[in-house]
């Protein structure tokens, strides 16, 4: 059986760990090299599973992988992406694609003239509850869809995420594009006006916004509403959350995501946990993306929809720095 062999350029992302540990176990891939400028960071792994490391990811491009996965500071995302395109390699680039318009363009033209494929990493679309979420609006089960109300919530992650010349932004950029692409996906509508407001409230010496709010309207005339933040703090006994209440002239359907898990109470510790046990999204990504790649398909969610989520998340910016409500550009 000819594997799918992968290359994985930066560990910066956490996500970049659980898309390794979904692909580690298939008997269907090989990871032919792992790239980032802090060894220490993929140390373990790389000597556990006798992968060959390479400090430039220059010469991991230079491998006989068919796929490079991008989980660099959102700032490289950029970069890193040309760079694989030029040498000829599919792509999967974590969330946000890109930090700008022009950046995100520029990702999807190297990679259209190279014939490559070039995939935005949004796994809640493999959630099950969103699919069937997106099923029964398209089926008109709640009538035509009016408003969505939604909760992007999680920990501050600290470390370059906070750094604005490497993350591009803080909370609002962080936690908006996931339901931004979901919203897209659902409604098939264009955004048409985005309007937004954010700040520093939970942690007052953050160089960065750790908080947000964003009103969306589709072209469709859809209006959507949501809370973006690090509010997640110590207490909480999960430290993430993603709600959607949509509204139809015939009903109602609200979404969870979180909702699968167990309290534990245990003496060791100062408050209750969540421990989760739902769905396990990243890996049914990976599998999607396998799959495709060896069928010769097109990858579910393109850099057009990574474009089309990033220019929402991009003019919430410049509505909260400007006051004003913004109408998003072709």
């Amino acid at each position: 059986m000819n594997k799918v062999k992968i290359g994985m350029l930066s560990f910066a992302h956490m996500h970049a760990f659980s898309y390794f540990d979904s692909l580690i176990i298939r008997g269907d891939v090989s990871i032919v090299g792992v790239s980032d400028d802090s060894k220490e960071r993929v140390q373990q792994i790389v000597e556990q599973h006798n992968i060959p490391y390479f400090n430039k990811y220059q010469d991991l491009l230079k491998t006989d992988a068919d796929i490079i996965i991008i989980n660099s500071e959102n700032v490289f995302h950029a970069e890193h992406t040309i760079a694989a395109a030029n040498a000829k390699k599919d792509v999967m680039c974590e969330k946000p694609l890109g930090t700008s318009v022009v950046d995100m363009k520029n990702m999807i033209k190297a990679c259209k003239q190279n014939g490559v494929q070039l995939m935005t990493a949004f796994p809640n679309r493999y959630v099950p509850s969103i699919i069937e979420a997106r099923r029964l609006i398209n089926e008109g089960e709640i009538g035509e869809l009016i408003a969505v109300k939604a909760t992007n919530n999680g920990a501050m992650p600290g470390g370059w995420f906070v750094n604005n010349d490497l993350s591009g932004g803080g909370a609002m950029l962080d936690h908006s594009v996931h339901v931004a692409d979901i919203l897209n996906w659902i409604l098939s509508s264009d955004i048409d006006e985005v309007y937004a407001e954010n700040g520093t409230l939970f942690y007052r010496n953050l160089p960065s916004d750790d908080s947000g709010m964003i009103t969306m309207r589709f072209k469709n005339g859809v209006v959507a509403t949501l809370d973006t933040s690090w509010s997640r703090t110590e207490p909480y006994p999960y430290k993430r959350d993603l709600t959607m209440h949509f509204v139809g002239t015939k009903g109602t359907l609200y979404i969870d995501y979180f909702k699968q898990i167990s309290e534990v109470y245990s003496k060791d510790l100062n408050h209750a946990e969540w421990s989760y046990w739902g769905d396990n999204k990243d890996e049914l990504l990976i599998e999607d993306l396998i799959e495709r790649l060896k069928s010769g398909k097109q990858v579910a969610v393109t850099g057009e929809d990574g474009l089309a989520s990033g220019k929402i998340a991009l003019a919430a910016y410049e509505s909260a720095r400007s006051g004003k409500l913004i109408k998003v550009k072709e």
